[in-house]
Order: structure tokens, then C-alpha cells, then sequence
């Protein structure tokens, strides 16, 4: 008995743990997706406004997607970085 409490416990913790790495991949994206989103139709929000919706989308989700997986995210990555090591000094 007491091995399959402690290998039920095990599976539960690594099931926490999952939970709290997607909960923090979904807090990044959309850290970096909101504001890329807003700037992104503040600057061509009038120019595409005139096409239909399907063709926003898809001029919304090829600059941004890139940008997202090459740029948005590394660089929120370094920064998070950038503030562990400040706050463990």
C-alpha cells in the first residue's frame, strides 16, 4: 500500500507541475500577443480596414505569428532571465 501512495502522489505533483508550466507559456503569450496585436492595428488598422475579414486576419496572423515565435517571446524569455539573476544578486 504504501508504494502506491507515494507513486500516486508523485503523479499528482508532476500533474501540478505541467498545469504550472502551460498557466505560465499561456501568461507569456499573451504578454507578448496583446500589445503586438494592439500596436500592430493601431498602425494598419485603417489601412486594412477596408479588406475583407478573412484577408485581416490572415495579414493579423503572418506578421504576428513570426514575430511571436522569433522575436515576442525570446525576448520576453531573455528579459525574464535577465530578472532572475538581478533578484537573486
Amino acid at each position: 500500500m504504501l508504494p502506491t501512495a507515494n507513486y500516486t502522489f508523485v503523479v499528482i505533483n508532476k500533474f501540478s507541475m505541467k498545469t504550472k508550466t502551460k498557466i505560465m507559456m499561456a501568461l507569456k503569450i499573451w504578454v507578448v500577443i496583446y500589445p503586438s496585436i494592439t500596436i500592430f492595428l493601431l498602425m494598419l488598422g485603417e489601412q486594412i480596414s477596408t479588406f475583407p475579414l478573412y484577408i485581416r486576419t490572415f495579414i493579423l496572423t503572418i506578421t504576428l505569428v513570426p514575430w511571436m515565435v522569433f522575436a515576442g517571446l525570446p525576448l520576453l524569455d531573455k528579459g525574464i532571465q535577465h530578472l532572475k539573476g538581478f533578484s537573486s544578486k
